[in-house]
C-alpha cells in the first residue's frame, strides 16, 4: 500500500507519545522532528515539509494540548488535521460535473507508463455502474499498441471504444464528439498520448484537443510511484492546459508516494480519484479525511462499506441469509460469496482499511492467504454440482478426481471439507435465532 512505510513511522511517533501524562515543549519538537523525518524518508519536497512541521509545531505547542490530559490523541488529531489540509485543495466536487446538454467531454493527461488507459477504462466503468453511457476515445496514436491496449481494457470494462486510422488526435477528437451526440454517449473519455518526458509538440496537441472539444473536465494522472520529477511536471502540465484535478495511480505499490502529495500542494488541484489495484472496479473517489485516517493507521471503515455495497448485491445477501436459516448453504454459496468479496479487492486493501490492521499482517502471510483463496475456488470449480450441493458424498476416489482437476492435494481438499462443515455446523446452531440472520455482515 501506498505510505504504508510512513504509516508504519507515524504509528510508532504516537506509540512513543503514549502513556505520558502531559507533554512537554521537549516531548512535542521530539515528535515533530521524528514526523519531518519520516516525511522526508517518503520523499515528500523538503520545502512541502517544513511548511507541514512549522504548522504542525505551532499548534502543538498550543495550551490546549501541552495541558490535556489525552495529549497522544490531541496529537494524532494536529496531524490529521493537517494531512487533509495538505491534501485537500478548494475546488470542484470530486465528482464528474455533467453539463445539461450534450456528452460530457473528460480529457486524460499525463507521461507515458502513468496509467492513463488502465485509468480510461476503470474511469468507465465507474460512471458505467451509476447509469451512465460512456465512450472511450483512443487519441494516442503514437505508442505502439496504444489503441490496441484501450480496446482490451475497454472490453473488459463493457465499454465501446472510438478509434480512427491514420488520423490525427483533434480529427478522431471532434468525431468522436459527433458520434457520441448520434448514438446517445453522455460521457466522453479522451485517453490521449503521453510522452517519456515533457516536449512540446506534445503539449501543443493537448492544447488542440482541449479548444477544439470545449472539455469539461482535464484530469492529470499521477503515478504514486514517481519521483520528485514529478513535481515539475505537473507544473508545466497545469501551466499549459490548466487541469482540473489529479488522478493518483499504482496505490497499490510499495513506494514511498511522498512525490504525490507534492504534487497536490504546489498545484494546488484536488485529487478527484485514486486507482488502489490492477482490476478495473479498483477505482476509488478520493476523501482526503480518508486518506488522512489510512496513513495514521486508523483505517477507513466508510470506504470498505461502499465498496461492499457497489460489489455485494443485497438480493443476493438476502439469499444467503435465508439459506442459512434453512440449513441449506451449499459450496455454491460459498464460492459466489467468495467472488464477490474478491469484487472489492485484494485482502491486503481490506486488511488496510480495518482500524489498527494496517501493516499487522506481512505481505507474505497475505500472499499465502490469497493462494489460499485460489485453491479454494479451484477445488469447488473442480466439483460436480451434486457434490457442491451435498460434500458429504465426496469419498476418497471423487477426492482424487477433484484433487487432480484443481492441482491440489486430497489433505487441502480435506482441510475444505471440515472447514465447511464446521461452519455449517455453527450457522446450524443459530437457526431460529432472527436477531443473529439480521447481522449487518450477512447484509452488506
Amino acid at each position: 500500500m501506498l505510505f504504508e512505510n510512513l504509516s508504519k513511522k507515524m504509528t510508532n511517533i504516537f506509540k512513543k507519545l503514549r502513556g505520558k501524562g502531559k507533554l512537554t515543549q521537549a516531548d512535542v519538537e521530539a515528535a515533530v522532528r521524528e514526523i519531518k523525518l519520516a516525511l522526508l524518508e517518503a520523499d515528500v519536497n523538503f520545502k512541502v515539509v517544513k511548511e507541514f512541521t512549522d504548522s504542525l509545531y505551532s499548534k502543538a505547542v498550543g495550551q490546549e494540548v501541552l495541558k490535556s490530559l489525552t495529549p497522544e490523541q490531541q496529537i494524532v488529531k494536529i496531524v490529521k488535521d493537517e494531512l487533509v489540509n495538505l491534501m485537500q485543495q478548494e475546488a470542484k466536487p470530486n465528482e464528474i460535473a455533467f453539463p445539461s446538454k450534450g456528452p460530457c467531454v473528460v480529457m486524460i493527461c499525463g507521461l507515458q507508463g502513468s496509467g492513463k488507459t488502465t485509468f480510461s477504462a476503470k474511469l468507465a466503468k465507474y460512471y458505467l455502474k451509476k447509469g451512465h453511457r460512456p465512450l472511450l476515445v483512443a487519441c494516442d496514436v503514437y505508442r505502439p499498441a496504444a489503441i490496441e491496449q484501450l480496446k482490451v481494457v475497454g472490453k473488459a470494462a463493457e465499454v465501446e471504444v472510438f478509434e480512427m486510422l491514420n488520423e490525427k488526435p483533434v480529427t478522431i477528437a471532434k468525431n468522436s464528439l459527433n458520434y457520441a451526440k448520434d448514438y446517445g454517449y453522455d460521457l466522453l473519455i479522451i485517453d490521449t498520448a503521453g510522452r517519456l518526458q515533457i516536449d512540446d509538440e506534445l503539449m501543443i496537441e493537448l492544447e488542440e484537443l482541449k479548444n477544439s472539444l470545449k472539455t469539461n473536465e482535464i484530469l492529470f494522472v499521477v503515478d504514486a510511484m514517481a519521483g520528485q520529477d514529478i513535481v515539475n511536471v505537473a507544473k508545466e502540465f497545469n501551466e499549459r492546459i490548466n487541469y482540473d484535478g489529479v488522478v493518483l495511480t499504482k496505490l497499490d505499490g510499495d513506494s514511498r508516494g511522498g512525490a504525490a502529495l507534492s504534487v497536490l500542494q504546489t498545484t494546488k488541484k484536488p485529487v478527484k480519484f485514486i486507482s488502489v489495484g490492477e482490476k478495473l472496479e479498483e477505482l476509488e473517489r478520493f476523501d482526503a479525511e480518508r486518506m488522512a485516517s489510512r496513513i495514521l493507521g486508523m483505517g477507513d471503515v466508510l470506504t470498505l462499506v461502499e465498496k461492499a455495497q457497489n460489489n455485494i448485491k443485497l438480493e443476493d445477501a438476502e439469499e444467503i441469509a435465508e439459506k442459512l436459516k434453512k440449513n441449506g448453504f451449499d459450496m455454491e454459496d460459498l464460492l459466489k460469496q467468495m467472488k464477490q468479496i474478491k469484487k472489492m479487492g485484494s485482502i491486503k486493501s481490506i486488511i488496510n482499511m480495518l482500524p489498527g490492521m494496517a501493516g499487522k499482517i506481512n505481505d507474505e502471510e497475505l500472499e499465502k492467504g490469497e493462494d489460499k483463496i485460489k485453491k479454494v475456488e479451484a477445488i469447488i470449480n473442480s466439483m460436480t454440482k451434486k457434490e457442491k450441493k451435498d460434500p458429504s458424498i465426496i469419498d476418497y476416489s471423487r477426492k482424487k478426481r477433484i484433487s487432480k482437476g484443481s492441482c491440489t492435494t486430497i489433505t487441502e481438499i480435506n482441510q475444505l471439507l471440515k472447514q465447511f462443515a464446521q461452519m455449517k455446523k455453527i450457522f446450524k446452531n443459530f437457526k431460529g435465532k432472527k436477531k443473529f440472520f439480521n447481522m449487518p455482515f450477512l447484509k452488506i
